[in-house]
């Protein structure tokens, strides 16, 4: 089957686009201005079609052009992925991994994890951004990440998953603070006091809003702050007390006190439903989850 264009062709032809321009998609190329023209007008000889209006000083799309934009992205996109997938055929030498993970387990969780992985694929470049766990979910649904650490529950569905932890949600005191010779404390006892949470985005505060509301009782918010340090800190000075993962708080001058009842967290590393996982990606999926 002879089709009436190649790859080429659509790339200059989507550069003209995104341009707004023969010239300017000729500097973009690095190729004569005679080139792309020649290009386009070939492209639209073959498909006998024309898919743009030429003004005087500008040029703009035609129905039929617009109509071929969003099909020459595919394509392209598809071609890429195919020659990524030949590529990673030979061993995983290259690759990079973009992962997304929220604060708490990034400081306190993974660091063994991505050493580990470093050490066996030296190679593989790992690309690791911070953020709340709620906007890593729409930034791996827009493609920005590859994999990103995600709350295992309704609202993350619509990701392909695979599970990592569960990690139970503590009060966090000072050494010589009440709560610290409790068992446990009680929703309505924990916010009864000043504290100290993460702002809006992130598991933390997600999951204080959530027992809020189930307690019908307002939390009484002293600071907020997304900086891990400085949260421990000012809870050591008796300034306000806190929730963490149990794993976050081990250290000699806090304490970590379990909910009354206890409270659980799922954790999973989440990627794109469908999305194509490089062998450097799947690679990274596989060595976590052994090693968890």
């Amino acid at each position: 089957m002879n089709l009436p264009f190649d790859l080429r062709a659509l790339r200059i032809f989507l550069t003209v686009v995104d341009q707004s321009g023969f010239g300017a998609a000729a500097r973009e190329l690095h190729i004569a201005q005679s080139a792309v023209s020649q290009s386009i007008a070939n492209l639209e000889r073959r498909l006998e079609l024309t898919l743009f209006h030429r003004h005087e000083r500008r040029i703009t799309l035609t129905p039929e052009g617009e109509a071929l934009v969003d099909h020459a992205r595919q394509l392209l996109e598809r071609a890429e992925t195919t020659h990524l997938a030949m590529r990673e055929l030979h061993d995983l030498v290259k690759g990079e991994v973009r992962i997304g993970i929220p604060s708490m387990l990034g400081s306190y969780y993974f660091p063994p994890l991505l050493m580990g992985f470093k050490a066996r694929h030296p190679g593989i470049r790992l690309t690791v951004v911070e953020a709340g766990a709620r906007r890593l979910q729409h930034m791996i649904a827009s493609g920005e990440l590859d994999l990103g650490v995600v709350i295992d529950d309704g609202a993350s569905r619509h990701l392909a998953r695979r599970h990592l932890t569960r990690e139970e949600m503590v009060v966090c005191v000072p050494r010589e603070h009440p709560f610290a010779e409790h068992d446990a404390v009680t929703p309505e006892a924990f916010f009864a006091e000043p504290l100290v949470l993460f702002q809006d985005g992130y598991f933390h505060r997600e999951f204080i809003d959530a027992l809020s509301a189930r307690c019908a009782t307002e939390a009484n918010i002293a600071f907020e702050s997304n900086l891990i340090p400085l949260t421990k800190a000012i809870v050591r000075r008796g300034f306000g007390i806190t929730t963490f993962l149990r794993r976050v708080v081990e250290e000699p001058e806090l304490v970590a006190v379990s909910f009354d009842p206890p409270s659980w967290m799922d954790l999973s590393l989440a990627w794109a439903e469908g999305a194509y996982l490089s062998r450097a990606e799947q690679a990274f999926v596989d060595f976590v989850v052994a090693n968890r």
